[in-house]
């Protein structure tokens, strides 16, 4: 079996950690929640994060086969369109994704969005395999932060988007539309069965206050001992209280508004008006 190479790059402006994942055999690659910078105070995009991104496979002579999308997120905006318009990639999140496009259609009213997943090239589902060159890959169902999140594991390596966070920052929050603390103990539960060496990549980093630098990559050994919300001996009620009672001093996210409509979208913007110019809404008393 092929062993992937692994390049991260962090968007400090989202605390959000984009990795390229390449065969180094094919070399052929994937990208994994990539980021589309956003203004919110003048609504303007930007394609600095995902230019280097790009720049990189360019430069390493790889071949982008997959824009892979571990959920989709309410911190930042998704460059999975962008990647597809301009290296043919392929979409892809969670197949669970129809409960969140359903709750979030409602939401915003959002006439042309199909809550199917069609908006994605390829839906994944749990125990789903497949490859980025010669390695092989697996999905892993892991709600519980949302209802569609899932982890690709890759050897001795896996991708978990937010279930956890650094052991000395703890775990996802679990308010969101469909979130659930029970599931998102179980999800964990079932990430820290993987061999205890395996290798954990965060999608996020908010570098906990006695740590002087951003990291993103530890183990399912020492998330097990030293995870600040749940070590061994958490039980599942323990976490579901403590969980939801953070959850609820927790504002909502600044870009959570911007990011969903463009996210359950596989990126894109929504449809442009008669004057040529795409708008996103803002619900008042919905969130």
């Amino acid at each position: 079996m092929a062993t992937p190479t692994i390049k991260a790059f962090f968007d400090e402006a989202t605390n959000t950690i984009t990795y390229v994942v390449a065969d180094p055999v094919s070399k052929v690659c994937a990208v994994i929640d990539p980021v589309l910078d956003y203004d919110a105070a003048s609504g303007r995009t930007s394609t600095a994060s995902v230019d280097a991104v790009i720049e990189f496979i360019q430069e390493n002579d790889l071949t982008l086969e997959w824009a892979l999308e571990t959920h989709v997120h309410a911190d930042h905006l998704s460059a999975a369109a962008l990647l597809k318009a301009r290296l043919g990639a392929k979409t892809v999140v969670g197949s669970h994704i129809s409960a969140v496009q359903t709750v979030f259609k409602g939401i915003f009213n959002l006439a042309d969005v199909h809550p199917d997943g069609s908006q994605f090239d390829q839906l994944f589902s749990d125990g789903n395999e497949f490859a980025i060159g010669e390695v092989k890959v697996r999905v892993m169902h892991t709600p519980g932060h949302t209802p569609a999140c899932i982890t690709f594991v890759k050897g001795d390596a896996a991708f978990i988007g937010d279930p956890l966070f650094m052991p000395d920052y703890g775990t996802a929050r679990c308010d969101f539309p469909g979130g659930d603390a029970g599931a998102l103990y179980d999800s964990i539960q079932e990430i820290f069965a993987l061999p205890a060496d395996t290798r954990l990549f965060m999608c996020h980093d908010y570098k906990a206050p006695d740590r002087n630098e951003f990291a993103w990559e530890t183990t399912v050994a020492v998330q097990r001992e030293k995870n600040v919300h749940i070590h061994a001996g958490i039980t599942r009620e323990e976490f579901i209280a403590f969980r939801n009672e953070r959850d609820a001093t927790l504002g909502m996210p600044k870009l959570i508004l911007p990011s969903i409509q463009v996210n359950i979208r596989a990126g894109e913007f929504p449809p442009a008006e008669d004057n040529g110019v795409s708008y996103l809404k803002i619900p008042l008393n919905q969130l």
